[in-house]
């Protein structure tokens, strides 16, 4: 599922209401420094020819044509990792200038897998947002890499918490949990140990929120599985347990 436009929405989101949604990645292909096996808009392809981003120009002119009666938030996600925009830290700018005058009542939100991190203007970027939402699919690396397939093959777990530090626990820690088999491989971030090394790296982050989410549309791969409302309050209990507020989407 690709996004057609810069602008889209708005839609009902199941953890963050209605969300006007936000893409600077190319509309015809995905933009991703992750592969994830369970990602909505498919896997990555090769590209044929040089990504053509929106300019800043073109973002704030598909904002002038926003109508919505209602928004809740307004969301950087789309189609890829909005992050990777060279010029994220202008386009957030803008965003929320026109937020200011339009919607002041609406939270500007990044959905972002935390790749761009050591980049100061993404950094500055995100801060501008009122709500950082950064994923963290599992704490060891073996089951990030098999989860998210990192373009970057030498991408640790240690330098994506390295990176979510730099914000002082101010950001939402986000993680999909699921199970299955990619190509006859085993994937699994519910076992015991995974659970285990997770919390130990919410303990030390320790996030203003955690959201965890189960697979809830269409993934590349048949073979994930859907994990169950009750396994994802058991989850959420050991977060509850550090006085953590966790919103858990199942």
């Amino acid at each position: 599922m690709l996004f057609n436009s810069i602008v889209y929405g708005p839609i009902h989101s199941r953890r963050l209401g209605i969300s006007l949604g936000i893409n600077v990645m190319p509309t015809l292909q995905k933009l991703c420094s992750f592969n994830c096996i369970y990602c909505e808009c498919g896997l990555n392809e090769p590209w044929q020819e040089r990504p053509q981003l929106p300019t800043a120009d073109e973002v704030s002119k598909a904002l002038d044509s926003v109508r919505a009666e209602n928004i809740d938030v307004i969301t950087f996600s789309g189609n890829g990792e909005p992050t990777m925009h060279p010029d994220f830290e202008a386009i957030i700018q803008i965003v929320r200038d026109w937020r200011n005058v339009r919607y002041p009542n609406a939270q500007i939100c990044v959905l972002s897998n935390a790749t761009q991190l050591g980049r100061k203007d993404v950094v500055r970027g995100l801060m501008m947002a009122d709500k950082r939402i950064l994923k963290l699919d599992s704490a060891i690396d073996e089951t990030m890499h098999a989860i998210d397939q990192p373009e970057r093959k030498s991408l640790t777990v240690d330098e994506i918490m390295n990176g979510l530090r730099q914000f002082d626990g101010n950001f939402t820690l986000q993680t999909c949990f699921l199970r299955g088999t990619v190509e006859g491989r085993c994937v699994d971030n519910t076992t015991e140990a995974e659970i285990s090394a997770w919390i130990e790296a919410v303990k030390t982050l320790h996030p203003a929120e955690v959201m965890i989410y189960v697979i809830d549309r269409k993934t590349p791969y048949d073979t994930l599985e859907k994990i169950g409302r009750d396994e994802m309050e058991r989850i959420a209990d050991h977060v509850r347990k550090l006085n953590i507020p966790i919103i858990v989407s199942a």
